[in-house]
């Protein structure tokens, strides 16, 4: 599966503290929603239930420094909350890389493929059997 999802909210601004609770951001449930409309195009699937592997190439809005840990957690939570797998607890394989900003508000490029992996998520080769159980 292959999905081109908005640049998410960094971790930092996803979550927010309120009178002792932690909460979702404004800005974070607006990029839930966003997913989710996304994700309505996937034809009505089902959600993923086995072992995954999930590739991002994160293409940022702009040239500014960014961490690329801090936008994992509302992409993988968001897709989570879309329906595209039953837990954001079954990615075997996490793989994130960072792109060159090539439009004004930046995007994820998103692969999911079932584990074992046959291909690599990156390259595209063939897995020697090593690498696919």
């Amino acid at each position: 599966m292959e999905l081109v999802l908005p640049y998410p909210p960094s971790v930092n601004h996803y979550w927010r503290h309120f009178r002792g609770r932690t909460l979702i951001s404004r800005g974070g449930r607006a990029y839930r929603q966003q997913v989710m409309t996304q994700c309505q195009g996937m034809g009505g699937q089902p959600p993923r239930d086995g072992r995954l592997a999930l590739a991002m190439d994160a293409f940022p809005p702009d040239r500014r420094r960014r961490d690329l840990d801090n936008i994992q957690k509302p992409v993988l939570d968001a897709m989570q909350h879309a329906g595209v797998y039953l837990d954001d607890s079954q990615i075997d394989l996490l793989i994130t890389r960072r792109r060159q900003p090539d439009k004004p508000h930046g995007h994820l490029a998103v692969e999911i493929r079932d584990v074992p992996l046959h291909v690599c998520p990156l390259c595209k080769r063939p897995l020697t059997e090593e690498f696919s159980n």
